[in-house]
């Protein structure tokens, strides 16, 4: 059976374009034909992740993102990709209503951090991601210790997610320095940027090996476990 990745995406949209950027630059292609059959549905009118889990109200955004999944399903998609953090709150549950495997981003990216050796990464999330635990409790389950900024460090995170990024922006690297020199004094070993704007960020601002992007490890799990031979980067 020919295999075809699914994109369920535009979280934000610019994020869903640097995801499949990503995806083209991990496969070890000579020619179109090598690359990987892709299907991206970058649903923008998906409620915000954040606003909804924060307000309780999730329900609307659940089935938005159960009706997105199951349409790649019937498209023929063999596996999918959510290039969004916050949405893996649902991942779980939606898993159990669609029949193909949706490439779970957080516990991927534990796992790498874990095999680097690592002991106690910072989160760079939304408030919705961290409020949800996603990070401590994947984190937790591979040996690691997952750090939340403190709130002054938070609300910079946000602004350049929310107020920059998703604006269109290239993104502040002077609020940003403030972020790395916070969590590096919090006495992390490394960082995620757990937030696909971030990882958006990190395309205009390259980053020390310190910060591991996890829409990186998405993009590598997917060519993999697509069967398709992955490239050094």
């Amino acid at each position: 059976m020919e295999q075809k990745l699914g994109v369920l995406g535009g979280m934000g949209p610019q994020a869903t374009q640097v995801f499949y950027q990503f995806v083209l630059d991990r496969t070890d292609a000579a020619r179109d034909q090598d690359h990987l059959p892709t299907l991206i549905l970058s649903d923008t009118q998906i409620p915000d992740r954040t606003q909804a889990i924060l307000s309780g109200n999730t329900e609307a955004l659940y089935r938005r993102l159960r009706d997105d999944a199951k349409l790649l399903e019937r498209y023929g998609c063999t596996a999918i990709a959510i290039p969004c953090n916050t949405s893996h709150c649902f991942v779980d549950r939606l898993q159990g209503e669609v029949g193909v495997p949706i490439l779970h981003m957080i516990r991927e990216t534990a796992r790498v951090l874990a095999g680097q050796g690592k002991r106690r990464a910072g989160i760079l999330a939304t408030d919705g991601t961290l409020r949800m635990g996603l990070y401590q409790r994947e984190c937790a389950a591979a040996g690691l210790e997952a750090v939340s900024p403190d709130p002054d460090t938070q609300r910079l995170v946000m602004s350049i997610i929310y107020d920059e990024i998703k604006q269109g922006e290239t993104g502040s690297r002077e609020k940003f320095a403030h972020i790395d020199r916070a969590v590096r004094a919090a006495g992390c070993d490394c960082a995620v940027l757990a937030c696909t704007e971030l990882s958006v960020f990190a395309t205009h601002h390259p980053l020390p090996p310190f910060y591991l992007d996890a829409m990186a490890v998405l993009a590598q799990r997917a060519v993999a476990a697509c069967g398709y031979p992955l490239r050094t980067i």
